[in-house]
């Protein structure tokens, strides 16, 4: 096959859906498969034998790491010396919205993904006027497409409300290779809180507002009286913030992180702590679990589909910061109880691995394919057409 994938969002960026993408240009490399890349401008050259080419944006201004992609000219005349069977456009915005044109324009097929929740972002920043124009909007683009592929059953279920049809799960896979409790050491507990003992909160994801990380904040100022640390892994522009607010406190913050060195931040701690209400899924969850962690977070959308409550973590009612925190509390008072539901986290989430996900990907990608050949006019009718 050859894929087209087209996305507002790219490496050197480092979030899910990044790291997505990368594993699934790396498996199609391996499967034999050709991919291109259209997306931001500043990113890679090339990454998993897929050439990459940039489009020029504008930062969205409540998320302004992400930017508004301007659809280039020259991207079409790329794209279509390309000859995909096959253009994936990842949350369409703008250059998404052009790929789905370009698309219908070849005659191939348009499959879309939904990864971020943008009207949720909107409401999360008091931009309530723009809420429902953000729904209809990216309704309008996927509903052009053959099938949208969301990461969680409640995500599909959110979708099917606001009006998408079409819609399907591509599910997502963590590598128990990497993230594992084999990975846990000492030498890195005692770095961080200078004392094996210590029980270690650990929160791993963007440092932005739209995280929700001030109840993170409260819980853990809340938690006074229990001898904790909490380490943040991760940067963003609430990072500042962040240390203000936890100045003095027990706490630590490691930037960014990656392979094995995030892996054994994962295991090495003993509670992931995650507060966010936005999320489609939360690929930080499922890593942390695989680490043989238990989660405290919301009840919320891609975060309950992962979480068992009271058997792999604790789920709070959304913005409910006195459970989150009673959460925290009950698992830092119950070390044993906490080992226990890390031990049954670790082996719900071994039990999707990336190979097996990116596979049905794939089969999914072929099936559209073979559906629009099915749906196509045969070569005397066209030329009928013509005539």
């Amino acid at each position: 096959m050859r894929i087209a994938l087209v996305t507002e969002n790219f490496l050197p960026k480092l979030d899910g859906v990044t790291r997505t993408l990368a594993m699934l240009l790396e498996h199609l490399q391996r499967q034999g498969h050709k991919a291109i890349v259209l997306g931001p401008e500043g990113t890679l050259r090339h990454y998993a034998g897929a050439r990459i080419f940039g489009a020029p944006g504008l930062p969205i201004p409540f998320y302004p790491e992400l930017r508004f992609l301007f659809p280039a000219p020259r991207l079409e005349r790329r794209l279509a010396r390309f000859r995909p069977d096959l253009v994936h456009v990842v949350d369409p915005m703008l250059l998404g919205a052009a790929g789905v044109a370009w698309g219908r324009r070849l005659g191939v097929p348009v499959l879309s993904s939904y990864h971020t929740n943008l009207a949720d972002y909107c409401a999360y920043f008091h931009l309530s006027a723009l809420v429902a124009p953000m729904w209809s909007y990216r309704r309008f683009l996927h509903n052009q497409c053959a099938v949208t592929l969301c990461p969680s059953p409640s995500t599909a279920l959110q979708l099917r409300r606001h009006g998408f049809e079409r819609v399907d799960l591509w599910q997502r896979g963590v590598d128990s290779q990497l993230f594992t409790p084999e990975r846990r050491n000492p030498a890195w507990r005692r770095r961080i809180t200078g004392d094996d003992a210590m029980p270690i909160i650990l929160y791993v994801g963007r440092l932005s507002h739209e995280k929700n990380l001030a109840d993170l904040v409260t819980a853990f100022t809340q938690l006074a009286d229990h001898c904790a640390h909490l380490a943040i892994v991760g940067d963003g522009p609430a990072r500042g913030d962040l240390e203000r607010a936890l100045a003095g406190r027990r706490a630590t913050f490691t930037g960014y992180l990656r392979g094995e060195a995030l892996a054994e931040a994962y295991a090495s701690a003993d509670i992931f702590a995650f507060p966010s209400t936005t999320e489609t899924f939360g690929q930080v969850v499922m890593e942390a679990m695989a680490s043989g962690l238990p989660v405290v977070g919301y009840d919320a959308e891609g975060v309950r589909d992962n979480v068992r409550h009271h058997e792999t973590g604790l789920l709070a009612a959304p913005r409910n910061t006195g459970e989150f925190t009673a959460g925290l509390r009950a698992l830092l008072d119950a070390p044993d109880h906490r080992r226990r539901m890390g031990a049954a986290a670790h082996a719900h989430a071994i039990q999707r691995d990336w190979p097996s996900v990116l596979d049905g990907l794939l089969a999914t990608y072929g099936s559209v394919i073979a559906d629009a050949r099915a749906d196509a006019p045969a070569p005397e009718a066209r030329a009928e057409g013509v005539a």
